[in-house]
């Protein structure tokens, strides 16, 4: 057992202290903390903290005053300046930058408003977008004055409909619960999907390393292939988790530095507060067991080939597996409950994503996350056993892997040792 050991941690310190593995991380982590201060990275950017300034040329000497006003309901960030030269003099304000944008105001042949609006570029579609419901505001109050409208009535005429949720089914999450369900199941689907591909390739490439290098031969004579195989998964799995506490930590402490400035973002729609134990928990074991059903798979994938250079091609079915898991996962956000996502939620390679998402997301009887775990753990197992037959006449194996075909080649070679 003691070689068990020995590998392991040869494989867990030697992964450590790569420099790819050491630079991954620092990127990773800068990535982490560039997007909990993205409002603040923008702002150093930006030289009117925040604000976008436009031009009014108001040609009508009536419109400016409630065009500002409606504005400012919408986007407090667009300021208005009330521009008292030509539109030639106004253009060129712009395009030396002292203006975002000039809005030219005049009214149609039914006495109503109409806007020019010019820009250096018109690919900002929100400011646009703001500046053009402004102005339909201002036209449906001028409308409806004159059809002889009270503010009154205009207002109860787009007061919103109460339109109220509730759900039948007992304990069902609320639309908050669900905001907050959802945030987490986007975030933990991408931790499962980028580790599951990532740390399943190391290995993958861990084997195939070995194999070139003809350090495989040194091994299998002292150290059972069964046993390395395990060693590596466990080595790299341990690895895993080191550098994902890592971008935990760094993440967590810098967005609960940056929430305030966050809120009004992708934070104030999924929030993260009040958490249930339980999700946290689910969220633990289908990564891990989503881990060592990849892990497994890749380990005696790489087996089979001799080269680096064939490792991607031997696993690009694996690869794609998981990609179809986590897109069907994507779709599932929308709608956790059809009857399409339930089914594929019991299909071993995607449920490490797709039950968590329905755990995640729904009120499920215990029995169907617990079916979900025991048909991974089943999987695992069987996949084990087979990968483990596979690992140890693979890596016996030398030449140019050509097909999966080489599966039953390796099989054969473990017969007959």
């Amino acid at each position: 057992m003691n070689s068990f050991w020995i590998i392991l941690f040869h494989t867990y310190l030697n992964k450590l202290k790569s420099k790819s593995f050491i630079i991954t991380t620092v990127i990773t982590v800068l990535i982490v903390l560039a997007l909990t201060n993205i409002n603040n990275i923008i702002g150093l950017f930006d030289k009117n903290g925040g604000k976008e300034n436009v031009a009014v040329l108001d040609e009508t000497g009536e419109l400016y005053e409630p065009f500002k006003q409606q504005l400012k309901t919408i986007n407090k960030d667009i300021k208005l300046t009330l521009y008292k030269g030509s539109e030639k003099e106004a253009e060129k304000a712009v395009e030396k930058g002292d203006f975002k944008g000039v809005i030219q105001l005049q009214f149609n042949a039914e006495k109503l408003p109409e806007a020019t609006f010019k820009a250096m570029s018109i690919a900002d579609s929100s400011l646009f977008t703001d500046l053009q419901t402004s102005l339909q505001q201002v036209k449906t109050m001028l409308t409806a004055s004159k059809i002889n409208l009270a503010p009154a009535q205009l207002q109860k005429l787009y007061e919103p409909v109460s339109f109220e949720k509730f759900a039948l089914e007992k304990n069902a999450k609320t639309e908050e619960e669900l905001n907050q369900a959802r945030g987490l199941v986007y975030v933990l689907l991408f931790i499962i999907y980028f580790a599951v591909i990532m740390y399943a390739n190391m290995i993958a490439m861990e084997v195939a390393t070995e194999k070139s290098s003809r350090v495989m031969e040194i091994l299998i004579s002292s150290v059972s292939p069964i046993k390395q195989m395990f060693a590596k998964i466990l080595g790299i799995g341990l690895l895993s988790l080191t550098q994902l506490a890592a971008f935990l930590i760094v993440g967590y402490y810098s967005l609960t530095k940056n929430m305030e400035t966050l809120k009004d973002g992708f934070f104030g729609v999924y929030g993260f507060k009040d958490i249930p134990l339980e999700t946290i928990v689910y969220a633990v074991i289908f990564f891990i067991l989503g881990y060592f059903l990849y892990a497994t798979l890749a380990a005696f994938l790489g087996s089979l080939v001799s080269r680096i250079e064939d490792v991607q091609q031997m696993i690009t079915p694996m690869t794609l597996m998981v990609v179809a898991g986590f897109m069907i996962a994507m779709f599932g956000l929308g709608k956790p409950d059809a009857p399409f996502i339930t089914a594929t939620s019991y299909i071993p390679f995607f449920t490490p994503m797709i039950m968590f998402l329905r755990v995640g997301m729904l009120t499920i009887p215990a029995w169907e996350a617990f079916l979900g775990i025991a048909i991974l753990i089943a999987t695992i197992i069987v996949l084990a056993i087979f990968g483990a037959r596979v690992y140890r006449g693979g890596v016996l194996m030398y030449g140019k892997s050509n097909s999966f075909k080489d599966i039953k080649k390796a099989l054969q070679l473990t017969k007959n040792e």
